[in-house]
């Protein structure tokens, strides 16, 4: 008799289990959000984001308030969220240098497998632009002149392991050519070093160079993505001159802390994927040098995923680390 009851006590525990947790998900969200953000303002990760806060707070009936937790190439912040309370009152920005770069090269503060992914926001891809005293007018010039004259150019980044390093080295890889990697401490610097002819090429994101180019101060030589970017439709993409092996884009989405019931990352994808669909927002989005794009919780896991086994592999074969 008593080993029944304890049977019956513990089922009846584990059943009450969703019922709280359901029960809490429906009173979602009763206080502000804080959205923690891994770089610092100004940025396009940051920029993203406050763009992205007022019309989300308004789906959610509560305010978003962005947070910037900066340093250590956007660790502290995904630990700082992966960290916090699961109650639905934290979120951060997911990026992908923290996620599927560095944790191949460095032991990071968290647990990459226990991150909880809620929907992406937006892809910014890659734009492989060259200073305009540059004779080549294509990628395909471009590497051929590389390759008949290695170490003649070198690239910037903005910093070791960066979404521009890794560019610049799958494309390395990828064509067998010998171009200088030179790291800086962000995108703003290394765009001066570019503009300055300091380094030849840059494989920025978008968001970092798409003033420049339609000023005429940078040429794009193309966009690493697989279709073309509706900022700069005018450039051809990688996989158009023959180099489908060279797509990059850094992808950016809201994560959540570990143990986050699944009823509130649900409802806060869906409010994602509601603020997304507002027209004044997907083209203030773009203005920026962005794609915006919402997905299931599962779909943005598999796409992280997909994007460190690349990447680990790219880091690997070349041999990178924290120089």
């Amino acid at each position: 008799m008593k080993k029944r009851r304890a049977l019956l006590a513990a089922l009846l525990s584990l059943a009450a289990v969703p019922a709280f947790a359901a029960g809490a998900a429906d009173a979602w969200p009763s206080q502000p959000i804080r959205l923690i953000v891994p770089y610092p303002p100004g940025g396009s990760v940051d920029n993203l984001a406050r763009l992205l806060a007022p019309t989300l707070g308004q789906k959610l009936g509560q305010p978003v308030v962005v947070e910037n937790k900066a340093g250590a190439s956007g660790t502290i912040g995904v630990d700082a969220t992966v960290r916090a309370t699961p109650d639905g009152s934290t979120f951060g920005f997911g990026v992908p240098g923290a996620i599927s770069g560095l944790p191949h090269a460095m032991k990071v503060p968290y647990d990459v497998g226990a991150i909880r992914y809620v929907s992406l926001v937006a892809r910014i891809p890659v734009v492989f632009v060259v200073n305009p005293s540059i004779p080549e007018t294509t990628l395909p010039a471009f590497i051929a002149a590389a390759r008949k004259d290695p170490g003649k150019y070198n690239y910037g980044s903005a910093g070791n392991l960066t979404t521009p390093h890794l560019a610049g080295e799958l494309l390395k890889q990828q064509t067998g050519i010998q171009i200088m990697h030179v790291p800086y401490k962000g995108a703003a610097p290394a765009v001066t070093a570019l503009l300055s002819n300091e380094v030849q090429m840059f494989p920025a994101d978008a968001s970092a160079v798409l003033a420049l180019i339609k000023a005429g101060k940078v040429r794009a030589l193309a966009v690493g993505s697989a279709d073309r970017f509706v900022g700069l439709p005018d450039v051809p993409t990688t996989r158009e001159v023959g180099l489908a092996g060279v797509e990059v884009e850094s992808n950016y989405g809201v994560i959540a802390p570990t143990g986050t019931p699944a009823a509130i990352v649900d409802r806060m994808a869906q409010a994602i994927g509601e603020s997304l669909r507002d027209p004044a927002l997907r083209a203030r989005i773009i203005e920026q040098g962005a794609v915006p794009q919402a997905t299931s919780p599962d779909a943005y896991r598999q796409l992280m995923e997909s994007e460190s086994r690349k990447w680990g592999e790219v880091i690997r074969r070349g041999k990178l680390g924290l120089q």
